[in-house]
């Protein structure tokens, strides 16, 4: 059996790692919370999506 030797390049999926990134606050947010789950609206604000809800989208 042959195995492939380490290779030196690496590959990074960005929107992978912002993923992770992403639950990881979600995870520490809701180890701090004092209920059993977290809110929308605290969900919202760990994930920094409140703000670009309220922005303006450009429609009337």
């Amino acid at each position: 059996m042959r195995v492939a030797p380490p290779s030196t390049a690496t590959v990074q999926d960005h929107v992978a790692l912002a993923e992770i990134e992403l639950c990881g606050e979600l995870i520490i947010a809701a180890s701090a919370a004092d209920g059993e789950r977290l809110s929308p609206d605290r969900i919202d604000e760990v994930l920094k999506v409140a703000a670009e809800r309220s922005a303006p989208t450009g429609q009337p």
